[in-house]
């Protein structure tokens, strides 16, 4: 008669939990996916959410996510710094070329105002439907201390 030495396995715990019928959904077809049992699966995600590590895992998501947002901050910082030097440029251009009309062509040009706002806006859709964008072209190594002409 031969000795087979079998190593013994712990015996592990039943315990029964309630679960709301979404969570218990999620449960099986994730288990049926996998093709492994529902107490395996939910004995790895119990450990996982009570592990010591498991604070650090989302203190690393939370970070990444964190580091994400501010880089597209600092992109919408630099989209809206170029729309107002923009603005700030053709003002101040658009003041020193055109002179004060006349109070009869004034009132002509009030007049036409309207069909010009209205054709620039039509023409302001056509620029953001299709592209190029302002920002696109505007080059990013252009370093701030560069001389202006």
């Amino acid at each position: 008669m031969t000795d087979r030495i079998t190593p013994r396995r712990k015996k592990k715990a039943q315990i029964s939990v309630y679960l709301d019928p979404e969570v218990l959904a999620m449960l099986s077809e994730h288990a049926a996916r996998r093709s492994q049992p529902q107490s395996m699966i939910a004995e790895a995600a119990i450990a996982s959410f009570l592990s010591p590590d498991a604070a650090e895992r989302q203190e690393a998501v939370l970070a990444k996510r964190l580091d994400q947002i501010d880089r597209r901050m600092i992109r919408l910082e630099r989209d809206v710094g170029i729309a107002v030097e923009s603005l700030a440029v053709f003002i101040k251009f658009w003041l020193a070329t055109t002179p004060a009309l006349p109070e009869p062509a004034a009132q002509a040009a009030r007049a036409k105002a309207g069909e010009r706002y209205d054709a620039f806006v039509a023409a302001l859709g056509r620029r953001l439907a299709k592209g190029p964008k302002l920002r696109q072209e505007i080059s990013e190594d252009i370093a701030p201390d560069s001389p202006q002409e």
